[in-house]
């Protein structure tokens, strides 16, 4: 997963990083960061980071240096926005359009820092700065976007476009200024746009307190199992982690803890032969954020919602969701509705097929009542073993983390001919990150690359990329830093990281984001890598997931990491034969989700929700079955409440066509085809949001994308 937020002058990527940890836990923030300090001495962001590469100084900032920092960011922004509107000579491409560009460098640079403290590496000081800055950020973009003077300036540039001599980017990045000028409310009246303001700041705040709260729901729940036939057939190294996190948690008992982290509950759902226990953990991962406590999120969604068709209204559109889908490839809730209702009743008619099979291998347990959704997970484990003669357990050592980071490394030398070199020298935000330097074939210098696997309680859920520092090439190539952050469960005293099948496709995934921003060749940094539209931006990834299970690229890395013995083809055949295995839960837990996050965003301005019942609805009106739920619901549903994906996440659905097609190209060759693989990396890869989606794809494929090649990958053809 990846994030966008534009706003004019400033690009802020929800990056994913952390600073040292504040030297008390009981630290706040300090006077200086309070609203009216002013003391900025010794910041280590406001100063030139004298670091190889340019890397964040992160072994020197502190938690307590990012407010002063934000707010000086915004005070200097502010002064270069003030020049470009005073600036006496006519409104031209390079003193209004490429000065919008350069304005904001000092704030963006900060507040990239920031965000990947906030998701990666959280602690009170940082949650109470974020709190505090929300509101002050939105105002600061309303300022920018609402300013009558600048707008008229962009305007008057946008009017003569066609009178310059341009080439394509520029005259794009004419039409995207405007265009966001004019979707931010630059047209409104007086009133419209103080009433907008309101909404902006309050939905920062929102936003904010939702993400704050699902982590708070997360981190205060425990599973304590004290009898290890509890624990099942749960892989050894799963065992230690959970032994490891009792005695953390002050336990001192033969005893394991369990947490909502995804590489501690999934495991327990599948392995744990105790119901009640299951449901135990089942009901505390999907109750967060619904369970009538502090940490509640419903009056929170109620009111987002509510506010966003207000906006959506002022702006001029039916609901959000037209608001959002008219910048995006699908343009309409109509067109995105049409593709999912194609998928739905396949997927829905393999799940029930599904949901036959585990069923009849519980009653072979002896159990004598009917699946529930704390059971899907543990049957379908056994009926993969009966099906397959696969434990996705026995490949577990074949996924050593490193071992398939080094898969996804091999795999992009046979691609696009990258090296990627282990740096010791750069400061880290947390020891258990890992940087590399990133060469192009011949030994130059491409990108800096961060890798933050394992889960913590500071981190939120998911796994994402995001860029620290974009690539752009306005006043002199600017290479670029990204970051890749994960979930899976850390190493223990007698045991690496092992992962999932699932876990590894997860770390393959993700990088395919990470080479949509390393391998950026744009201009400017608007447009770069990941800066395309939200229902674009996870085809690049998701492309990278079908190499993950060919056997040519298994054996690239897939070796016992005791015995060193590579995979044998036995295995790698039981892999390729259960490709499709459990594809029906796949898709219809993911596409619930959407389903609900279009439901929320096409209500209008009078339809306030009670999430709780307004969910249930939904999924009856779908009919979704009673054994599965949607993969987020509303209560921790953090992509659409505190992510960038609202009214968008149908878009990892529409992505999978790009990306199913896209694999096609390759399998009509070969896996590893340079001339395709060269065509996909100037097409695509490079070109950043430098063009619309659609017009890039067909740049690449000579034609539209076909949904066949999606429907044959998921077994629903």
């Amino acid at each position: 997963m990846t994030s966008r937020i534009i706003m004019i002058g400033v690009t802020c990527l929800v990056v994913a990083a952390c600073t040292k940890a504040p030297p008390d836990a009981g630290d706040t923030v300090t006077e200086a960061a309070k609203p009216g300090g002013t003391e900025l001495a010794a910041n280590p962001l406001l100063e030139d980071w004298k670091t190889p590469f340019g890397v964040p100084p992160f072994d020197q900032i502190t938690s307590q240096d990012y407010l002063p920092a934000l707010r000086a960011g915004m005070q200097a922004h502010d002064a270069e926005i003030d020049a470009i509107v005073a600036n006496s000579d006519a409104p031209g491409f390079e003193n209004t359009i490429e000065a919008l560009q350069r304005a904001g460098q000092s704030l963006s640079r900060v507040r990239r820092v920031f965000n990947a403290l906030d998701s990666a590496h959280s602690d009170e000081v940082i949650k109470e700065t974020g709190k505090i800055v929300a509101p002050e950020l939105a105002a600061h973009s309303d300022n920018i976007n609402l300013n009558k003077t600048l707008f008229d300036r962009v305007l008057s540039v946008y009017e003569h476009r066609d009178q310059l001599d341009l080439n394509a980017e520029q005259q794009h990045l004419i039409e995207e200024t405007h265009k966001e000028f004019v979707r931010a409310g630059a047209n409104l009246d007086l009133d419209a746009q103080n009433r907008l303001r309101e909404i902006n700041a309050e939905l920062a705040e929102l936003s904010q307190q939702f993400q704050d709260n699902v982590l708070e729901e997360t981190n205060n729940f425990e599973l304590l199992v004290t009898d290890e036939a509890d624990l099942g057939a749960l892989p050894d190294s799963l065992v230690a982690l959970a032994a490891e996190e009792a005695k953390r948690r002050g336990h001192d008992c033969e005893c394991w803890a369990f947490t909502l982290q995804r590489p501690s509950v999934d495991p327990f759902l599948q392995y744990s032969p105790n119901r009640a226990l299951r449901k135990r953990i089942f009901d505390g991962y999907a109750m967060r954020g619904d369970n009538d406590n502090d940490a509640d999120n419903k009056t929170i969604i109620t009111r987002t919602v509510l506010l966003r068709a207000e906006r959506a209204t002022l702006l001029g559109y039916d609901s959000h969701a037209h608001y959002v889908l008219s910048d995006n490839m699908a343009e309409t809730p109509g067109k995105v509705y049409k593709l999912l209702d194609q998928i739905w009743e396949p997927a829905l008619k393999v799940s029930r097929a599904e949901r036959a099979d585990l069923q009849a291998m519980m009653e072979a347990d002896g159990i004598d009542d009917r699946l529930r959704a704390w059971d899907w997970r543990y049957y379908t484990e056994k009926v993969r073993k009966a099906k397959f003669d696969l434990d996705e357990d026995e490949l577990r050592p074949y996924f050593e983390v490193n071992a398939v980071r080094d898969g996804v490394f091999a795999l992009s030398t046979e691609l696009f001919g990258l090296q990627f070199e282990r740096r010791e020298d750069l400061p880290t935000w947390h020891p258990d990150q890992q940087a590399f330097e990133v060469k192009e074939a011949d030994g130059s210098h491409l990108a800096i690359l961060y890798m933050d696997f394992f889960a913590r309680e500071s981190k939120r859920g998911g796994a994402w990329m995001n860029a620290l520092r974009p690539q752009s090439n306005l006043d002199g190539f600017v290479a670029p830093i990204i970051t890749n952050n994960f979930n899976f469960p850390a190493p223990t005293e007698n045991s690496p990281s092992l992962l999932s099948l699932t876990e590894a496709e997860t770390l393959f995934h993700e990088f395919g984001h990470a080479l949509h921003g390393m391998l950026s060749d744009v201009r400017y940094e608007k447009f770069a890598g990941t800066s395309v539209p939200r229902d674009f931006v996870e085809f690049p990834s998701q492309v990278m997931e079908n190499w993950m299970r060919e056997p040519q690229v298994l054996r690239m890395f897939a070796d016992h990491y005791e015995t060193g013995e590579p995979i044998s083809q036995e295995v790698v055949d039981k892999i390729t034969a259960s490709a499709r295995f459990n594809q029906g839960f796949k898709t219809v837990e993911y596409m619930a989700a959407a389903y609900l996050d279009l439901a929320y965003h096409v209500l209008g301005t009078t339809e306030a929700v009670e999430p709780r019942g307004f969910e249930s609805a939904v999924m009856a009106d779908i009919g979704l079955i009673e054994e599965i739920i949607p993969r987020y619901r509303s209560g921790y549903f953090q992509h659409i409440f505190s992510g960038g994906y609202s009214a968008g996440y149908y878009s990892y659905i529409w992505s999978e066509i790009l990306d199913a097609d896209t694999f096609m190209a390759f399998q009509e060759t070969s896996l590893f085809d340079p001339e395709t693989a060269a065509r996909y990396r100037e097409e695509i890869l490079s070109k950043g949001g430098t063009r619309p989606g659609m017009e890039l794809y067909t740049n690449f494929r000579g034609r539209e994308p076909s949904i066949e090649p999606l429907l044959k990958k998921r077994g629903l053809d």
